[in-house]
């Protein structure tokens, strides 16, 4: 939520009990948007690891759970994996029988006809040909995505709320023989590619789970680290500022620790295409009990000194 001052507020919540306190996160939002809506959940399945590879089957279900106990018109879970077959990739972690259990839908990205991609052509992108984007997420009343706590080996650097995005963009598309993955991949404008799908699509509530993270490697391996809370907000490029924060107060890679943190290509490029908020200063972090309250005085230090 943004205040008057337009801060936008990042609440974080002790996840000793994951459940505990993602109810914490989940009771300062307004869920009753949710009744008769169509929501539209954006998880973390990239490849077939285990959390923080992948989102938790806790915070899967508690998410899903409080969507639906909302009463929503429908909720669709809408996924492409990068480095896995994404429909086995949702088979082994669970979504399929999740879903069948609390009544939300699956949609497998990879599989869907040409009409149901959005194409995007915007002046000023780095894409060279533009991208397709699923309109699952472009034409849901509501939004929500949950993400880890990353960084990210392959060239974007950290792997969060930002960079979740790119789940929801093609590969390829029928009938077009472009590999657009392989073009992002390829190109030294990546992190600014990435930065700019997520201006195409509005998020109502991102929560990340940060109960542990890659500090180093990622998105599938890396170097663990436990800081042992959830964080949620409306913005995306202030959940991602916190989490740059906090794997620089863990310990992180040189790419990750360089610089300001709003000076990161990620963060830069979706701040000057007003995604979220425009610098450090208009991040006020809200610990929502005793234990996340060290966690917030972290982040708010590597905010406060290289913002």
């Amino acid at each position: 939520m943004t205040g008057q001052q337009g801060h936008t507020d990042i609440f974080i919540a002790d996840a000793t009990d994951r459940t505990r306190g993602l109810q914490a996160i989940l009771a300062e939002f307004d869920l009753s948007v949710l009744s008769g809506a169509a929501v539209a959940l954006k998880a973390n399945f990239n490849s077939d690891d285990p959390f923080p590879a992948s989102t938790h089957p806790d915070m899967l279900r508690g998410i899903a759970g409080a969507v639906m106990d909302e009463g929503p018109a429908h909720l669709t879970l809408a996924e492409r994996s990068g480095m896995g077959v994404t429909r086995a990739v949702l088979e082994n972690r669970g979504v399929f029988s999740l879903a069948k259990k609390l009544g939300f839908s699956v949609v497998v990205l990879d599989e869907i006809e040409r009409n149901r991609w959005q194409e995007i052509q915007a002046p000023e992108l780095h894409w060279q040909r533009g991208f397709f984007i699923s309109s699952i997420f472009t034409r849901a009343d509501r939004v929500i995505q949950t993400c880890c706590l990353k960084t990210h080996r392959y060239g974007g650097h950290f792997t969060m709320s930002l960079k979740n995005s790119v789940g929801l963009v093609a590969k390829r598309v029928p009938g077009l023989d472009y590999d657009f993955m392989g073009e992002l991949h390829g190109s030294p404008h990546q992190r600014k590619m990435i930065a700019e799908i997520n201006r195409f699509y509005s998020t109502d509530l991102v929560l990340m789970d940060a109960t542990e993270g890659f500090a180093t490697g990622g998105p599938d391996k890396g170097n663990l680290i436990r800081p042992g809370v959830i964080i949620g907000g409306r913005d995306r490029v202030a959940i991602d500022a916190a989490g740059v924060a906090l794997l620089r107060s863990s310990g992180t890679s040189h790419d990750v620790s360089e610089g300001t943190i709003f000076s990161l290509e990620q963060i830069a490029r979706a701040a000057e295409l007003g995604i979220g908020v425009p610098s450090a200063d208009r991040i006020r972090l809200v610990p929502l009990d005793a234990p996340s309250e060290p966690v917030a005085e972290k982040i708010q230090a590597q905010l406060d000194n290289k913002g």
